[in-house]
């Protein structure tokens, strides 16, 4: 079915979208004068929100199968702390609040069959590109290259090329460049080209900033240096000489791509080819469902307040938990159903 609907959609938007090729646009995570500087809070508006249908497929398929690409030279901590994410969205072993509660939320939206986006989300292989095969600065086009490279049937650990319930997570390293990273965005989604790949699929790149931009990409583990203001109070810890938030899992790159990732993979779920779930009439330009809620983690987050999560004694801040005793920071998402952001978390 999912194929199919793909097939159906790409006929008509796919050379649209192509001649516009404006991706540059479609996923705007954690712009700074957006997260630090905006004081729109759409926490508990309604009617500010045009959200709607636009008839495309969302990920309803049981379960969808998640390639993750390594491109660079990875810490082995850090990929573990990533892994651990991955596995807690279908895990319902974790205490509430959960990964899983929050994905609940992205769970609620659907295609026009009703069908809801699945919370069978399976890690399905993982390729390794420490040889860095498209380079070291990487266009955004370069992300679908990469894709292609890691499906060779001839590689070593290839993976496969899963057009039917696939989607792939390309992680670029510390020491890789990619276009608009840490000045324009942390991260993006998107579909790949037959013409590069071979088939459509979905994908999203997400990069580790902790050396690069931690203060852009890693908020609210770090504070951005041209931001003009002082830590907001409430990223404050009292037991932290630096007056920022203690990430949960002792990184501020790796747990700062947590919520990035988080909500790349929602907006993916729910708008794999730009023709699903997004408000504004412009399909190369839309806000999505993790957009509308960029920097609330809590109850009255907004403007540059994260809002209300839990602190551990060290002064870490988290509002999930996952496998093995995790704790993550993640964005809330927009909920259809309340018309508000919202996340397990809540108070309300």
């Amino acid at each position: 079915m999912m194929q199919k609907l793909i097939q159906y959609c790409l006929m008509i938007n796919f050379l649209i979208l192509l001649s516009c090729f404006c991706f540059s646009s479609l996923s705007f995570s954690y712009i700074p004068n957006r997260q630090f500087n905006q004081a729109v809070n759409f926490e508990g508006s309604s009617d500010l929100i045009d959200l709607r249908y636009h008839m495309g497929p969302v990920l309803a398929s049981s379960p969808i199968n998640l390639y993750i690409i390594w491109y660079g030279h990875w810490n082995p901590t850090h990929q573990s702390i990533i892994r651990d994410f991955l596995y807690s969205i279908s895990s319902f072993s974790s205490h509430h609040p959960s990964v899983s509660d929050w994905w609940s939320t992205v769970r609620l939206y659907t295609d026009q069959t009703g069908s809801n986006i699945t919370g069978n989300l399976h890690l399905s292989g993982e390729f390794h590109d420490s040889t860095y095969s498209q380079g070291g600065y990487l266009s955004r086009l370069s992300i679908q290259s990469i894709i292609k490279n890691a499906v060779v049937p001839h590689h070593a650990g290839a993976l496969p090329l899963n057009p039917h319930n696939g989607i792939y997570l390309v992680l670029t390293s510390s020491d890789v460049q990619v276009q608009d990273f840490c000045r324009a965005v942390c991260g993006f989604h998107y579909f790949t080209f037959p013409t590069i790949v071979g088939v459509t699929v979905p994908y999203a790149w997400v990069g580790y900033s902790g050396t690069q931009c931690p203060g852009m990409c890693a908020y609210p583990f770090a504070w951005p240096d041209n931001s003009g203001k002082p830590p907001r109070s409430d990223t404050v810890s009292v037991n932290n000489n630096n007056n920022i938030m203690r990430p949960p899992n002792g990184d501020v790159g790796a747990d700062g791509m947590i919520s990035v990732i988080g909500h790349e993979l929602a907006e993916v779920f729910s708008n794999p080819l730009v023709n699903a779930w997004y408000a504004g009439e412009d399909p190369t330009a839309p806000t999505e469902i993790a957009d509308l809620c960029m920097g609330v983690y809590g109850t009255g987050g907004g403007g540059g307040y994260v809002g209300k999560v839990e602190r551990d004694a060290w002064g870490s801040g988290y509002n999930v938990k996952g496998v093995r005793g995790r704790r993550f920071l993640v964005q809330w998402v927009w909920n259809p159903a309340r018309r508000r952001c919202f996340g397990p978390n809540a108070l309300d």
